[in-house]
């Protein structure tokens, strides 16, 4: 397996609000993807974010194993609302903080299954023998808007509340992320992203990455550099993780 993580900050903002990481564990066989997409406070997107990678990246790190995909959907879900809490701990005793919040999606990706949980509309979809498909829902008003038939798929891309979110980390008391066990079918890519690719790259390009065969890099900066060419009006992160690559090449941005 071999992981990478991608963040640019577009054409129109001033910082980058985006998180992310990509990491193999010590124990050389499972690996930690996750990204995160900052907002509200005074410039403190960006704090909410950090403290969402750090606490899963630490969490992750100390863990020692990694058996049973339903043990680790409970313990996504519990690591889901410590993060929850230090945001809203942390923009407490931070005036400036006050009203930040966060975007979350992680994978923790073994030899035998995956396990993915989210809050918002940052992505993951999956790249593998039954082709390619988006795993995640956003928790969005226009998402919820298209489930229940108020409006169409098209009409949701030019949604004038498009960016107003249902749940984000770091908001409110308690959060309910979803959650998904998979695993991996032959040549499997796991992609996440934040909605700064998604808003400017289609899932049909997106798809390509199915078929792809060449290295992983050159596409996720063929879409940051699509995302900027179509307006790079936000920030833009990708963490992807490639099945198929050998261990001794795994290493992370």
């Amino acid at each position: 397996m071999e992981g990478f993580f991608w963040t640019d900050t577009g054409k129109v903002r001033p910082h980058n609000e985006d998180d992310g990481a990509a990491i193999e564990h010590p124990d050389g066989g499972s690996w930690l993807l996750i990204v995160a997409d900052g907002m509200g406070g005074h410039r403190a997107g960006d704090v909410a974010s950090r403290i969402a990678v750090e606490r899963m990246t630490e969490a992750f790190l100390e863990r020692e194993t990694f058996d049973v995909p339903e043990e680790m959907e409970t313990w996504l879900a519990e690591k889901m609302q410590d993060i929850n809490e230090s945001i809203l701990s942390y923009a407490s005793v931070n005036e400036e903080c006050q009203g930040m919040g966060t975007t979350v999606v992680v994978a923790i990706c073994t030899p035998s299954f995956l396990v993915i949980a989210n809050i918002g509309d940052s992505r993951c979809y999956i790249a593998d023998g039954s082709g390619f498909r988006q795993v995640t829902k956003d928790h969005s008003l226009v998402n919820e808007l298209v489930r229940s038939g108020q409006i169409s798929e098209e009409e949701a891309d030019h949604h004038p509340r498009k960016n107003v979110l249902l749940q984000a980390v770091g908001t409110e008391k308690d959060v309910s992320p979803d959650l998904h066990s998979l695993s991996p079918e032959g040549h499997t890519r796991v992609i996440l992203c934040s909605d700064g690719l998604t808003n400017k790259v289609s899932d049909e390009e997106l798809s390509a990455l199915a078929d792809y065969n060449n290295e992983v890099e050159t596409m996720a900066d063929e879409w940051i550099g699509l995302a900027n060419e179509r307006g790079g009006e936000d920030n833009i992160s990708i963490a992807i993780l490639d099945y198929s690559s050998s261990p001794e090449k795994a290493g992370d941005e």
